[in-house]
Order: structure tokens, then C-alpha cells, then sequence
């Protein structure tokens, strides 16, 4: 944009939101890039760029205000001094406790089988796919870390069912994912 322009839109845009602000620019001065990020720019990227590299830019910054997010709502979780109760089956999983109870008996869980069973039990009864999983869960675009995905699905299935090898709470669908099966009432 001439005249500036872009540093002017970026200071209205910073104004009313915390949205990433990428720079792309003709302009490779030190001076133009410290000054787009001096005023609220989040990165800058100068011609000629690589469209993919522009693309992992942005879904970098947009992971990072993601993560950013989830901290903020945590943190009002924290201070709302209210338990996260879900009940599943014989199971209740408190999740601000982080623990899981069956009959009046606590179950350990790991940090990830934690928000591994956290993210199904928000959504029963629907499949959840390895990638959605993988996104929610370890904060990071998924690469096919099946075996990873796998490990602690058994070691869940482990401690929730009766016969591990033929689940009833924790159901692969084949080629889409997995999800917590409830019997509705």
C-alpha cells in the first residue's frame, strides 16, 4: 500500500483486536520491518515470499492466539472457583480435580489421557477424527503420529473398560476417528 497506508490500517486494526497481523511487503529496510512490528504487526514477510511459507506463518500465529486463548478461559475457569463435572456411564470425571471416579473409587490418569478423555467426554457420542485429537490435545498441526494416538487410547481403554479389547465406552471408527460411546437415557 503507498503512503504507509498499511501502517495506519494496522494501528486501527490493533486499536479493537488482538488478531494476528502478518505484513507482507516490497519494503526490506530494517527500518520499515522494525516499524511494522513496533506498531502492532505480528510478523513481516518480505517479497518475493514463498506462498506455503506465508501459510505456515499464519497457521502458526493463529495456533499461538488458539493456545492463548484456551490459557485465558483456564484462567477464568480457575477463578471461577466452579467444578467441571461430566458424568459418563458408571464414570464421573471431574475435570478441575483432574480426576475420574467409578464407583466411589479414584482412577489415575495421566496429564494427556486427562484431556484426552476430557475432549470425548465434551463431545459424546460423536467421532472425534486422530487429527482433530492431535490439534486439541497436543497443540500441533498432526503428521500421522498414529502409534502415539494409539498408545494412549489402550491405556485408557486400559483403565475405563471392563475388556479393553472389546471396548464399550472408547469406539474406533474406522477411518474417521474415534469417540465415547453413552447409552443415552
Amino acid at each position: 500500500m503507498p503512503d504507509g497506508e498499511g501502517y495506519d490500517i494496522c494501528k486501527e486494526i490493533r486499536k479493537t483486536s488482538n488478531s494476528p497481523i502478518i505484513f507482507l511487503s516490497a519494503k526490506t529496510e530494517e527500518l520499515d520491518k522494525l516499524l511494522g512490528l513496533a506498531i502492532g504487526g505480528d510478523d513481516y514477510v518480505t517479497k518475493p515470499f514463498s506462498p506455503k511459507e506465508v501459510a505456515f506463518r499464519v497457521k502458526a500465529h493463529l495456533r499461538r492466539l488458539s493456545y492463548f486463548s484456551d490459557v485465558q478461559n483456564e484462567s477464568k475457569n480457575l477463578n471461577n472457583n466452579e467444578e467441571k463435572i461430566i458424568s459418563f456411564g458408571p464414570y464421573i470425571l471431574n475435570e478441575s480435580r483432574a480426576e475420574l471416579i467409578k464407583d466411589g473409587k479414584s482412577i489415575g490418569l495421566s496429564a494427556k489421557e486427562l484431556k484426552i478423555l476430557s475432549l470425548f467426554a465434551h463431545n459424546q457420542n460423536q467421532i472425534i477424527s486422530k487429527e482433530k485429537l492431535w490439534d486439541k490435545v497436543w497443540g500441533e498441526d498432526y503428521v500421522g503420529f498414529d502409534n502415539t494416538i494409539m498408545v494412549h487410547i489402550r491405556k485408557i481403554r486400559e483403565k475405563l473398560e471392563d475388556n479393553p479389547s472389546k471396548p464399550e465406552y472408547i469406539l474406533t471408527i474406522k477411518g474417521l476417528g474415534y469417540k465415547l460411546a453413552v447409552k443415552e437415557d
